[in-house]
């Protein structure tokens, strides 16, 4: 058979085979759950976490005021993120790129909350959102500005969660790569 007539047959069985794929990777890719707004966004097409996609979501200096400190239970108490020294009214960036899933008051403060690719989801409080639900961000994107909170300095909470377990958000960050050199001792 010449191959000018196998071409409608070829490009089925190529159309057919990535429909199966996009399907059965979106089957695989569990949805956004934003219980706290009661709507689920479908899962951003975004590529693998891996190092070096996140950065400090708020400019130098920021000291890191008080460190992440996991709980030995899940409803135990700890620090589920860590607060960076910054001044009222900085700009607070975006880790990585995402969807905002959430972004206005919460308990009386500021948050943002955006879902990453891998399940995982950074919160950003005390801001002033300037972005909204469902917007895409990269990472870099000025989403809110610092307010005062509730130490006595100013300072950003900056947590990160993977499914439910919650991380230390600077384990996000890359280091750079790291390369041993001959110890002459």
């Amino acid at each position: 058979m010449p191959l000018r007539t196998r071409i409608p047959q070829l490009t089925s069985i190529v159309l057919t085979a990535l429909v199966v794929t996009i399907t059965t990777a979106r089957a695989a890719s569990p949805s956004l759950d934003t219980a706290s707004s009661g709507y689920r966004l479908p899962p951003p097409d975004l590529p693998a976490t891996r190092p070096g996609r996140f950065g400090w979501p708020l400019a130098p200096p920021h000291p890191v005021v008080r460190p992440f400190q996991p709980p030995a239970t899940p409803y135990g108490p700890g620090h589920r993120g860590v607060d960076l020294g910054g001044p009222v009214g900085a700009p607070v960036l975006a880790a990585g790129a995402g969807v905002v899933v959430y972004a206005g008051p919460l308990a009386g403060r500021g948050v943002v909350s955006i879902a990453h690719a891998g399940g995982l989801r950074t919160t950003y409080e005390p801001v002033t959102a300037l972005v909204q639900a469902s917007q895409r961000v990269e990472r870099g994107t000025v989403i809110g500005l610092l307010n005062p909170g509730h130490r006595p300095e100013t300072c950003l909470h900056w947590g990160a969660r993977r499914g439910t377990e919650y991380v230390d958000p600077l384990g996000l960050l890359s280091a750079g790569r790291v390369r041993l050199l001959p110890w002459d001792g």
